[in-house]
């Protein structure tokens, strides 16, 4: 399958999504923060000195996904009708689970938001504890469900 985001001369540019139909379309993306205890145990008792990084977190998923044309080259500005972000936190990581959701109706879907989501929410809990574990891991960043438009749905295994 060709990438779309190059021309025949191999140059990039935008997608041409002019005729697309106009579907709802949503995305969800996973991932995780890795911490050392002391760091989840200072974030599920609400101890760190920032705040509450959970739901500061959660805030920064969210603008991240309204703001991913600003950030990724050739995403197009979508009117993005739902974004929601939850961070849980995972005692067997430990760190935090985050999972994001991205609605849309429009010609091209939101996996690139949801992704953004994702990423953004995580390297706030990196920025909020950074001063008591600078060794935290961000991974496992995926989408896992995509569905609506010409390709219709996809959900990892």
């Amino acid at each position: 399958m060709p990438l779309t985001h190059f021309d025949a001369q191999g140059q990039a540019h935008m997608v041409d999504v002019s005729d697309k139909a106009v579907t709802d379309r949503v995305a969800v993306a996973a991932g995780h923060i890795q911490m050392a205890q002391e760091t989840f145990d200072l974030i599920s008792e609400g101890r760190a000195k920032k705040g509450d990084v959970l739901g500061i977190a959660r805030l920064a998923g969210i603008m991240g996904a309204k703001k991913t044309p600003d950030l990724i080259p050739l995403c197009h500005p979508l009117p993005v009708t739902k974004v929601a972000v939850e961070l849980t936190l995972d005692p067997d990581l430990p760190g935090v689970q985050i999972e994001a959701t991205v609605k849309t109706s429009g010609q091209t879907g939101v996996e690139m938001e949801a992704l953004t989501a994702v990423s953004t929410a995580a390297l706030t809990v990196y920025d909020m504890t950074k001063a008591v574990d600078k060794a935290m891991e961000i991974g496992g960043i995926r989408v896992i469900l995509k569905d609506g438009g010409k390709s219709g749905r996809y959900e990892a295994s």
